[in-house]
């Protein structure tokens, strides 16, 4: 009688087990950059946090980053359900949604746009296209640059040519500079090459993978918002209970902020390694900032020009 109690004992837990297991979900995810450099550290984090509050209702595995998807194909993954979730700027999926990427000429942070009829409409506009819920973003906050390492011609990038993504190729193109598209990890051997003269990229994060020995200014004033959504593919999220929807709006409000307090920590230090390389700063005056805004909002209006028109309005009305 001893053992068959024990028997089942055993099989009670087992099945226990099972049941519990079967309550809790695992999401799949991927990050854009390796998971160690400046844009990688939040969405780590982020996941962390999630798998240690989580447990029983949701976890999150993070697979990789573009060692296991490679970034321009990440978008087309977590359209087509390859993963589950991903952390993704939207100019690495214009290719499929251009005007997702107005996202980062709005001038209000994500709690506060998620608020307005902005965030409404694009997220109608990324679950129609990329088939995902936008959970949250993180990264708002800093701006964009252009980095050299040569110094403008008479405050003239004309004639350079610099390493780009798509937010940065109009304004390169009204600049009169030639580009090179290529994938964050890719920029190294460009520079070290002479490939290229300089490169986009925001404020943060250029010592990274190397890049800082191989620069020596930055083109002021910045422009543009950083954004890196966390995206949800969206059959899987309406597979998810209201408890698990619950969990991760309360995951998205964490990150969100965490985020307002590791930009003010990653600005400020990486202002002192600026300042410790020797990079000076070259001011193109506020002229430089509206070409910025005005060469972006053309190139999304000619691509998408309805949904570009609606996210335009929503985002002027909140200035």
């Amino acid at each position: 009688m001893r053992v068959r109690l024990t028997g089942l004992l055993a099989a009670a837990l087992v099945a226990g087990a099972g049941a519990a297991s079967a309550q809790e979900t695992t999401l799949n995810a991927v990050l854009f950059v390796p998971r160690n450099t400046t844009f990688g550290e939040p969405f780590v984090r982020f996941v962390e946090h999630a798998n240690k509050e989580g447990r029983g209702v949701l976890q999150i595995k993070l697979i990789g980053g573009p060692d296991a998807i490679p970034t321009f194909e990440q978008g087309n993954a977590v359209r087509n359900g390859v993963v589950d979730m991903v952390s993704l700027p939207p100019t690495f999926y214009t290719n499929v949604c251009p005007e997702c990427d107005a996202q980062i000429l709005a001038p209000q942070t994500t709690p506060q746009l998620r608020k307005t009829g902005f965030w409404t409409a694009l997220e109608k506009i990324t679950n129609q296209k990329i088939n995902a819920h936008l959970l949250t973003a993180y990264g708002d906050g800093i701006a964009f640059h252009i980095w050299t390492n040569k110094p403008p011609a008479g405050g003239m990038l004309k004639g350079m040519r610099l390493r780009t993504t798509p937010n940065y190729t109009p304004l390169f193109n009204t600049l009169g500079v030639s580009v090179l598209q290529t994938a964050p990890g890719e920029l190294l051997t460009a520079l070290e090459r002479g490939v290229v003269d300089g490169y986009g990229w925001p404020a943060v994060g250029v010592f990274d993978l190397g890049w800082g020995a191989h620069t020596k200014f930055r083109i002021d004033p910045g422009f543009y918002n950083v954004v890196v959504n966390v995206l949800v593919n969206l059959d899987k999220w309406r597979s998810l209970r209201e408890d698990q929807h619950a969990f991760l709006n309360r995951m998205a409000g964490w990150l969100e902020d965490e985020n307002v307090r590791w930009v003010a920590e990653r600005k400020a230090a990486d202002e002192k390694k600026i300042k410790q390389a020797g990079i000076q700063i070259v001011d193109l005056g506020p002229g430089h900032r509206r070409t910025a805004y005005d060469a972006y909002w053309d190139y999304l209006a000619k691509r998408a020009p309805e949904p570009t028109r609606e996210l335009r309005s929503l985002a002027d009305a909140l200035h």
